[in-house]
């Protein structure tokens, strides 16, 4: 079920809205004139500690390797240059 809020206190109240994570319906005179709907939730501290934990294997990997950062951008650049060609 949607949550149904009149413009004045959607827009007196529109932090906690945008924090929200359903549906809204805007009203006017209790005719629906709008929706918000949120198109972002924020990551949650699980999805946060697999990137940390990704990147961290991302580093090990380049440097058992011996590869820096500038050499993968090197290479890409590379790649960009010869795949328009």
């Amino acid at each position: 079920m949607e949550t149904k809020v009149g413009v004045k206190e959607f827009r007196a109240h529109l932090p906690s809205y945008l924090e929200s994570v359903s549906p809204i319906a805007i009203t006017r005179h209790g005719e629906t004139i709008g929706y918000y709907i949120p198109a972002h939730q924020g990551r949650n501290q699980a999805e946060l500690d697999a990137l940390k934990q990704a990147a961290a294997k991302l580093e090990a990997m380049m440097s058992a390797l011996g590869v820096s950062e500038d050499d993968i951008l090197a290479e890409f650049k590379t790649c960009r240059t010869t795949d328009k060609q």
